[in-house]
């Protein structure tokens, strides 16, 4: 069943004015090391950012802000194939664990000026009651 969905969509310019402004202290705040790694092998490293930003808003969108979340306890990861997965940390993995998440679904995508994400979580039970 699904336990919940979440939508983000994120300026490009947002993302790469604050890693102009802020630098790395931005970067390490929001992203992995592993995130950080594999967008700066990109041409343009800003559309790769943007989309990984808005997957872990979407992430926290899914299950409703239930608890505080540290955006870096989300790790967008890409396989071999090219198909992004969500991998989780701390606090949200065992939440996620106690819930019973049993799938998780992530699309990326961008075009011109946007970036966005979406993720479904699937759950044991219904937990939302709308």
């Amino acid at each position: 069943m699904i336990y919940g969905i979440g939508v983000d969509i994120v300026k490009i310019s947002r993302i790469q004015d604050a890693v102009e402004r802020w630098g790395d202290e931005f970067l390490r705040k929001v992203y992995t090391a592993n995130e950080i790694q594999y967008c700066y092998t990109k041409h343009v490293p800003f559309l790769s950012l943007a989309v990984r930003f808005a997957a872990k808003e979407a992430l926290i969108k899914a299950i409703s802000s239930e608890i505080k979340v540290s955006l870096r306890d989300i790790e967008v990861v890409t396989s071999d194939v090219g198909r992004p997965y969500l991998r989780f940390y701390g606090m949200l993995k065992n939440f996620l664990s106690e819930r019973n998440i049993s799938g998780v679904h992530l699309s990326l995508s961008h075009e011109k000026e946007f970036g966005i994400a979406s993720v479904v979580l699937e759950g044991m039970n219904n937990v939302s009651e709308g």
